[in-house]
C-alpha cells in the first residue's frame, strides 16, 4: 500500500490527486504546518531527514520531490496512461514540465512569498519602513517582472491546447498545478491569461481532482 506523508497545504495535494486519477489505493499520514512558522513539523523527519512534503512510501521505497514521486508513480502504475512512453519527444516534453515546474517556475513565487511576508511583518518603528522599503523595491523591479515572464511563457506555451503535452493531459499538467494555482494567487492570472485561467478551471472540474481535494483537506494558498 501506498502512504502519501501529507502536509496540509503543499505540494503533496497534487499527489493525492495523481492516485486519485491513476486509481491506485492509498493512505494518507497527515502532518500539520506549524500554525506561527507555517513550517512542517519535526515528525517528518522521521520519513525523510529534509522534512517536507511530499513524501510518499512504497513498501521498501522513500521518495521525495514532487517530480521524481509523479513520474515513479506514472511509470509504475499507469500503464501509459498519464505519461508518455520513454524514449519518445512527447516524453521528453513531459520531463521538462516536469522539472520547470519546482525549477523555474515556483522560485520567484516563493520569493514573492517571503518579501511579502518581509513587508507585512511586526518589526520596531524605526526598521519597519526600511524594510518595506526594500521588500517593495524588490517585488517591483524583480519579482514582480520574473512572475509576468513566467506566466507569458505559460500561457504561450499552452497555445491552442488544453494540455501541455500534445493535448494530452496527464503527469506534466498535474505537476505543474501547484505553480499555477500558486501563480494565481500571488500573481494574479484573470483576463491577463485567460488560458492559464481556462486550464485551471478544467482540472479544478475534473473528479479526480476533486476527490483528492475532498480526502486532502482544506487546500489555499496566499
Amino acid at each position: 500500500m501506498i502512504t502519501v506523508h501529507h502536509l496540509n497545504n503543499s505540494r503533496s495535494q497534487r499527489i493525492l490527486w495523481l492516485l486519485e486519477e491513476l486509481g491506485v489505493p492509498y493512505e494518507i499520514k497527515r502532518y500539520q504546518r506549524d500554525p506561527n512558522t507555517m513550517l512542517a513539523p519535526p515528525e517528518l523527519r522521521r520519513v525523510h531527514p529534509l522534512g517536507k512534503s511530499p513524501v510518499i512510501s512504497d513498501g521498501e521505497l522513500t521518495l521525495a520531490e514532487s517530480g521524481a514521486i509523479i513520474e515513479y508513480l506514472a511509470d509504475r502504475y499507469g500503464s501509459g496512461v498519464l505519461i508518455p512512453a520513454p524514449g519518445t519527444p512527447a516524453r521528453l516534453r513531459c520531463n521538462y514540465w516536469l522539472h520547470y515546474a519546482e525549477g523555474s517556475a515556483m522560485p520567484p513565487l516563493l520569493m514573492k512569498l517571503v518579501f511579502h511576508r518581509v513587508e507585512t511583518a511586526p518589526a520596531p518603528f524605526f526598521v519597519k519602513p526600511i524594510a518595506k522599503s526594500i521588500a517593495h523595491k524588490v517585488m517591483r523591479s524583480f519579482i514582480d517582472p520574473q512572475l509576468r515572464l513566467h506566466m507569458d511563457y505559460l500561457e504561450g506555451e499552452l497555445g491552442s491546447q488544453q494540455w501541455f503535452v500534445d493535448d494530452f493531459f496527464g503527469a506534466a499538467d498535474i505537476q505543474l498545478s501547484f505553480p499555477l494555482e500558486a501563480f494565481a494567487a500571488r500573481g494574479g492570472l484573470a483576463d491577463s491569461h485567460p488560458k492559464l485561467s481556462a486550464f485551471l478551471q478544467r482540472i479544478h472540474a475534473r473528479p479526480a481532482y476533486q476527490r483528492a481535494l475532498a480526502k486532502g483537506g482544506e487546500y489555499r494558498l496566499g
